[in-house]
């Protein structure tokens, strides 16, 4: 009799090595995790590609200007823009005095022709109280225009037009902002009496570049 032929047990198919062997994550479910973890997350928002982009808050502009302010402006630039505010004034210095020019080159006149009609030699002073008065309204028209022109846009804005058309600010050297109306009034009041030689004082200054102006308020020039 022929021996029977054994049995052979059905081969059971290879298991598939996605199935069996532990391998790298499909890339969909992750990049979807992802999106869902970054759209949760505060300050984050998660858009239609799943990428996470931060979302811009008020602090991170600040730090960013901060970052800017820092740099001191140049001299040229700042001298260019004192220069342009500069006119500005005399303008309005000599706008208000054309309305006094009669007034004083007529008691200027009688006081020669006193002088002349005594018969003897004497010392006729041009400048006396009449004169002084003349130029005290002057200087209270140009300071008071200086307040609107010079302190509260510095207040408000940082800038005067002279600085705007420059590109400089006045900053607050605690703040890094604008500073107050207090400090900018002092700048500008403090600059008015000094002039020219406590401006020169921001040659030697470091690392800021201040005039004595600028330290008398806490402030300085910047970009």
């Amino acid at each position: 009799a022929s021996a029977s032929e054994p049995a052979s047990a059905p081969a059971s198919e290879p298991a598939s090595a996605s199935d069996s062997a532990p391998g790298p994550r499909r890339a969909g479910a992750p990049a979807e995790a992802r999106g869902l973890d970054a759209g949760s997350a505060p300050g984050r928002t998660a858009p239609a590609d799943g990428r996470a982009v931060p979302r811009v808050t008020d602090r991170a502009v600040f730090e960013r200007m901060a970052e800017r302010a820092t740099r001191p402006a140049g001299l040229v630039r700042r001298a260019a823009a004192r220069l342009l505010d500069t006119l500005v004034f005399a303008a309005v210095a000599a706008a208000a005095a054309r309305p006094l020019l009669p007034a004083a080159t007529a008691h200027l006149e009688a006081k020669v022709d006193a002088a002349k009609g005594s018969g003897r030699t004497t010392t006729v002073w041009l400048f006396d109280s009449t004169i002084a008065g003349y130029l005290g309204l002057v200087l209270a028209a140009v300071l008071l225009f200086g307040v609107f022109y010079e302190a509260l846009p510095t207040a408000r804005w940082g800038r005067t037009p002279g600085k705007k058309l420059l590109g400089v600010r006045v900053l607050s050297a605690a703040t890094l902002r604008p500073p107050t109306f207090g400090a900018a009034l002092r700048r500008w009041l403090v600059y008015v009496l000094l002039g020219l030689p406590g401006s020169l004082w921001c040659l030697g200054d470091r690392p800021r570049r201040r005039g004595w102006h600028d330290r008398a308020a806490g402030t300085y020039v910047a970009r």
